[in-house]
């Protein structure tokens, strides 16, 4: 079986909405894939319910190879975090064939609104009587939740506004309706070199080379925070394990292509690659520091 894979089209479930992080990653993907292989790879978005949609599909889908599935760590370690019940389990139901992509989140902020820097916003949203307004790519997306771990450790309070997707909430953001929001280096990137956006932090421990002139919130009196999301690739559980190496080889083979690797400098993701055994440890591990993050934030899916 894993000799003749694939001998058909690919369907590539992304669970998000076109235009996000995980969206440019799944196409650059499939376009290579298809060029590989000579059957086609098509992007299939499917958004709804903060990933959820996407991701159940990707979990019942047949066993066979031919239906894969995007994980951001959105659907794989922020909804298992925020939700007591899900229709799929992120660990049981899918098998891993790679991570792809670090993006941590960026916090940015409509360039005419009156803060310019992390700390004059931990200032405005302390001194406000009402919260001011914040948008995320959906309800319980890496976005919402790294919001609500700031909140957590700055000791403020903002009004969570969810939109659906990033094209949505970034339209809002840039036209001054809501005045900022957190989402991932590659979908803010070109909006914060247009001027644009204006980049206030980096939810790393220090600058991104993407965007240098961008301080990381840990610079700026947070110091060991930390809200990285991440972009891997998985399969339905029991899927072959010959086809499920077969596809975990073609990965590595893809991103190592120079012009991808250079995509993916112009893309600003920072190239992420593991096993498949490295990749299910991985998402377990993310899985539990979320959970605690969403907790001690008492956050919560709406």
């Amino acid at each position: 079986m894993a000799q003749n894979y694939p001998a058909k089209r690919i369907r590539l479930i992304t669970p998000v909405a076109a235009g996000s992080s995980t969206d440019i990653l799944a196409r650059l993907i499939a376009q290579k894939m298809t060029e590989r292989w000579g059957q086609q790879v098509v992007v299939d978005n499917r958004v709804g319910a903060g990933s959820v949609v996407g991701a159940t599909l990707g979990a019942q889908a047949p066993a066979d190879g031919y239906t894969l599935t995007m994980a951001p760590s959105s659907a794989f370690a922020i909804n298992p975090a925020l939700r007591a019940t899900l229709p799929y389990d992120a660990i049981k139901d899918f098998a891993p064939i790679t991570n792809l992509a670090m993006t941590p989140q960026t916090l940015v902020a409509f360039p005419l609104a009156e803060f310019k820097t992390v700390k004059e916003f931990v200032a405005a949203a302390r001194d406000k009587a009402n919260p001011i307004n914040f948008g995320t790519l959906a309800n319980g997306s890496t976005s919402h939740l790294a919001m609500e771990f700031f909140r957590s450790v700055a000791g403020i309070s903002v009004n969570h506004v969810p939109f659906k997707g990033s094209t949505e909430v970034h339209t809002q953001v840039i036209g001054g309706r809501i005045p900022l929001l957190f989402d991932a280096i590659p979908a803010v990137h070109p909006h914060i070199k247009s001027g644009r956006l204006r980049g206030l932090g980096i939810a790393s421990l220090k600058r991104s080379p993407f965007l240098p002139e961008v301080p990381a919130i840990a610079e700026e009196g947070y110091p060991g925070f930390e809200a990285v999301g991440w972009i891997g690739i998985v399969a339905p559980a029991r899927t072959p394990v010959a086809i499920l190496d077969k596809l975990h080889a073609e990965m590595l083979r893809i991103v190592n292509q120079a012009d991808v690797k250079e995509r993916f400098d112009t893309l600003a993701f920072a190239l992420a690659l593991s096993s498949r055994a490295e990749f299910g440890a991985y998402i377990k591990l993310e899985i539990d520091k979320w959970g605690k993050v969403a907790r001690d934030a008492g956050a919560k899916s709406d």
